[in-house]
């Protein structure tokens, strides 16, 4: 048990000493009962003493419901307001219940009884400490929490009757009579000198109001989530019986201020006293309900966890276990209730419920809410084509977005607009709102799927199995002609593929294609270097017309391309010195799709030792991380020569020694001979790859086949 010389409740113990008008003495003597303490234990005792519960049940919240709103509309601001019959509708709501109302009938007889004791005492005076000791062996059947509404309803009836006449005295004769006796209109004809001491009433009526929430949402707490030998749930176990009592005696308090206002002119009733006395239990009861929301903080704490724990169990199961269709698992992730359609259609503009997903091919798109705009561009574009031929066995899948937000951060307005903006450019199922997702559920998807940042897209096939746990390195190759994205699907693909320009290029420029099929000559080179791209196009055209050979230049930047690769582009083509490609879209889609070969061939097995593809894709990933250009020419499937900028550069440069060797080999044989003579064992190879991809413990040098060292770049470009 909690001692009563806890500073929360001695606050008013501490008070100064205060005179009270002669004729106010005899209305509640000793009213501010100060507890030495040396009295702590025997009060404490006292207090429990009275306390027999016989397990009665009462429906405590909406009493208390009852009690706010007569609280809340018996104020001098408010009396005069006219009625809100939406409120009254939603009151009715809550109350027109046909138990609540049985029982309130049960209830009324005991809270007419603890009206009229509080009203009897209150009027012959007496002992505020004995009064409600009294009050609690009159209640000692009850819980704590229905000790304390019972009370409180109690005054609500009073002050409520009180306030009632005074609202309707001027136009019902009834109430007008009532109003007379009570001396109703010379205490509103005088309110605003009364207005101190009402103020000081209404906010000790908050006070009582939310100990008594806190007491009533402590009972209220799941069993199952928290036990009462928690050691927050202990404390405040300790402390609510004081916490019920103090209430209970700023219950009689306010009575006796009630009574006080029936019972003298208004010339008494300006004196502050009493107000300060309101006071000063309004600011104990202020500290008990802070300590006591510290406590219920840390109770919601353990029960979230408890319950995110379980919640979380229940997922790891239902993932192990076989299931007729995938609504099972789909309830879980996204929604599990049956109260709201949780998605909604992005083709059609309307919410819809999970049954739209059962028993398909459904691939989760996960980000947060501020998924990479070319992402979700190029997504949009393959989901539409697969909507095209919805008969082809690639088109049989549904897309839904899941969006993770922090649950810690303040969800803003700001916030909410972004999130809305998203989702009105995706055209598939979206999750109607990011706080539909449990926290449990989003602790799985970054532990078990190993989502952090970046967008992923889970497979899960009709039975709601898990198939892939990241198809999008698939869908960035291969789009829908991946379906249905499993390991064996992507195996088979793979052994289709040879190192060819198309698998390059494939699904982003149909004119590299046609050049391809023409058998042109084609050059795709990159970096960010202006002037090596001036002098290497311009020698590379001085070489292609030398060598009479059909050549096309294309510029694809450098992966996650900013500024500098925009403004380069903005050169090249008003210069004219090669073709490419004006969005930045198309480059980054170029270099996410090589990065998405890399992971694709690593989650394989595949290494540079066993895989001719692999060791290329490293090749290109390293041009990519050097600092300066590259080149790669070349034509029809299998042909191809490449080289870093200044090697590429200088071969080109130096074309009238190996001019002779391509009417023999071809020019792109040639090239490669006169590349190898221009090499040296002396290299310094580097592959940059996304922080938030799975990188592998060891890579070796496509160039030379040594482990390479591994080290973490923090990077941030402005340009």
């Amino acid at each position: 048990m909690a001692s009563l010389s806890h500073p929360a409740y001695m606050q008013l113990s501490q008070q100064s000493v205060i005179v009270e008008p002669i004729h106010q003495q005899h209305i509640m003597r000793n009213d501010r009962h100060p507890f030495s303490t040396s009295d702590d234990n025997v009060i404490t005792n006292q207090i429990q003493s009275t306390h027999a519960p016989d397990g009665r049940e009462v429906d405590v919240t909406s009493i208390l419901h009852l009690c706010e709103d007569i609280f809340e509309s018996s104020t001098v601001g408010t009396i005069l307001e006219s009625n809100n019959q939406a409120h009254m509708d939603a009151l009715e709501d809550k109350t027109n219940i046909v138990g609540f109302r049985n029982m309130l009938e049960a209830l009324a007889y005991t809270i007419n009884k603890i009206s009229c004791e509080i009203s009897c005492k209150c009027s012959g005076g007496g002992d505020a400490h004995a009064i409600t000791l009294n009050l609690l062996n009159l209640l000692s059947s009850y819980s704590w929490d229905a000790k304390v509404v019972l009370t409180l309803a109690s005054l609500a009836v009073n002050y409520g009757e009180f306030w009632l006449v005074a609202k309707i005295h001027q136009t019902n004769q009834l109430a007008k009579s009532i109003a007379i006796l009570k001396h109703l209109p010379d205490i509103l004809e005088h309110s605003d000198s009364l207005r101190p001491r009402f103020d000081a009433l209404r906010n000790l009526i908050k006070s009582m109001m939310d100990v008594t929430r806190c007491v009533v949402q402590f009972k209220a707490l799941p069993p199952q989530y928290i036990t009462p030998d928690t050691s927050a749930m202990s404390i405040a176990i300790a402390h609510t019986p004081t916490a019920v009592y103090w209430t209970m005696r700023s219950v009689m308090a306010c009575a006796s201020q009630i009574v006080s206002l029936i019972g003298f002119g208004h010339e008494y009733l300006a004196s502050t006293t009493e107000a300060w006395e309101l006071s000063s239990l309004g600011h104990k009861l202020s500290n008990i309900h802070g300590h006591l929301m510290k406590q219920l903080s840390v109770c919601n704490q353990h029960i979230d966890n408890n319950r995110h724990a379980e919640v979380y169990q229940t997922l790891v199961r239902m993932f192990e276990t076989s299931h007729i269709d995938n609504l099972k698992i789909l309830k879980a992730l996204i929604y599990p209730n049956d109260d709201i359609m949780p998605l909604y259609d992005g083709s059609n503009k309307k919410r819809v419920t999970l049954d739209v997903l059962r028993r398909k091919n459904v691939l989760l798109l996960i980000s947060d809410h501020e998924m990479p705009h070319e992402e979700l561009s190029i997504l949009e574009q393959m989901y539409r084509e697969s909507r095209h031929q919805p008969i082809r066995m690639e088109g049989q899948y549904e897309v839904v977005w899941i969006p993770i937000v922090d649950k810690l951060t303040p969800w803003t307005e700001a916030k909410e607009e972004e999130f809305e903006a998203l989702r009105s450019l995706m055209p598939w199922f979206t999750v109607h709102h990011p706080s539909l997702i449990d926290q449990a559920v989003i602790k799985y998807i970054k532990e078990i799927w190993h989502f952090s940042k970046k967008p992923i897209l889970v497979v899960l096939d009709p039975h709601g199995r898990v198939v892939c746990l990241n198809a999008l390195h698939m869908m960035w190759i291969w789009g829908s002609l991946a379906f249905p994205f499993t390991s064996s699907r992507e195996d088979a693909l793979w052994k289709e593929e040879t190192w060819r320009l198309e698998l390059l290029i494939d699904g982003i420029d149909p004119t590299i294609l046609n050049w391809i099929a023409e058998g042109r000559f084609i050059c795709v080179y990159g970096g960010e270097d202006m002037e090596w791209i001036r002098k290497f196009t311009a020698t590379a055209r001085v070489v292609a017309q030398a060598a009479r050979i059909p050549l096309e230049l294309v510029y694809v930047g450098k992966s996650n391309p900013r500024e500098r690769v925009r403004k380069n582009i903005t050169t090249i083509s008003l210069e004219k010195l090669s073709y490419c490609w004006q969005d930045l879209t198309s480059i980054w889609f170029f270099w996410v799709r090589l990065e998405s070969m890399w992971y694709s061939k690593m989650q394989l097995g595949k290494t540079i030792e066993n895989d001719p593809i692999m060791q290329e894709i490293m090749t290109m990933l390293s041009f990519d991380g050097s600092e300066q250009g590259w080149a790669l020419f070349t034509r029809g499937t299998t042909q191809m020569a490449k080289g870093k900028g200044e090697t590429i550069l200088t071969s080109l440069t130096q074309f009238d020694s190996w001019k002779v060797d391509v009417e023999e080999k071809g020019f792109l044989h040639a090239m490669n001979d006169h590349l190898h003579t221009l090499h040296t064992p002396y290299h310094c190879n580097r592959i940059v790859l996304p922080g938030t991809s799975r990188i592998p413990e060891v890579v070796v040098c496509a160039e030379c086949g040594q482990t390479m060292e591994k080290f973490i770049m923090y990077r941030c470009c402005t340009d």
